[in-house]
């Protein structure tokens, strides 16, 4: 037997994204356990930030936030599709932009006490305008600002989305990474 391993599972609902079942489990240490797992086909999210360092924020309702957050452009991997094509169409249609650039950020886990679905993070620069397309049931408005003030509204509390977190930090960190290699090389 396998760590982890599904002994024994029970489903409860399918429905068009989701699926949640109670899943018996053999944990490492040889104990077992019933666990309420909801499972999800994963998503990708995309920091898009222009030339002037600002990045795209999207305002969004959240009926299950209770109101408006910030988000990153991001959704849910279709069948089939890459996290990087999902990262591209979402940020096409959702913020009206394309990037010809592509930095892979890593993967995140949501929830990983109850939920399987793995968020893959972008970072796209070399922007170019299209139209947007947003979804029915989206209510959405598109907002760019300094990636400095993004962080401070990571610190503040004011950004309280998870993806749009890791996403914001991970994208700070690899841009002040580049800067202190460019600073480094005396070649430049």
């Amino acid at each position: 037997m396998s760590e982890g391993e599904i002994l024994k599972r029970e489903p409860i609902y399918q429905g068009k994204v989701i699926e949640v079942a109670v899943e018996t489990v053999e944990l490492p240490d040889g104990s077992q356990v019933d666990l309420e797992m909801v499972r999800h086909p994963g998503g990708a999210a995309a920091v898009a930030l222009d030339e002037q360092e600002r990045v795209c924020l999207l305002r969004q309702f959240r009926h299950a936030a209770r109101g408006w957050i910030w988000e990153l452009p991001a959704g849910r991997l279709d069948p089939g599709e890459t996290p990087l094509s999902t990262a591209r169409r979402e940020l096409a249609e959702e913020a009206g932009v394309q990037a010809d650039d592509w930095i892979d950020l890593g993967p995140m886990y949501s929830s990983p006490g109850i939920f399987d679905e793995v968020i893959h993070l972008w970072l796209g620069r070399g922007l170019t305008e299209l139209p947007h397309a947003h979804e029915h049931g989206e209510v959405i408005e598109i907002h760019w600002m300094p990636l400095s003030q993004a962080l401070d509204w990571c610190d503040d509390g004011t950004i309280t989305d998870g993806k749009t977190l890791v996403g914001l930090y991970r994208a700070g960190a690899y841009l002040r990474s580049q800067a202190e290699m460019l600073s480094e090389d005396p070649g430049c």
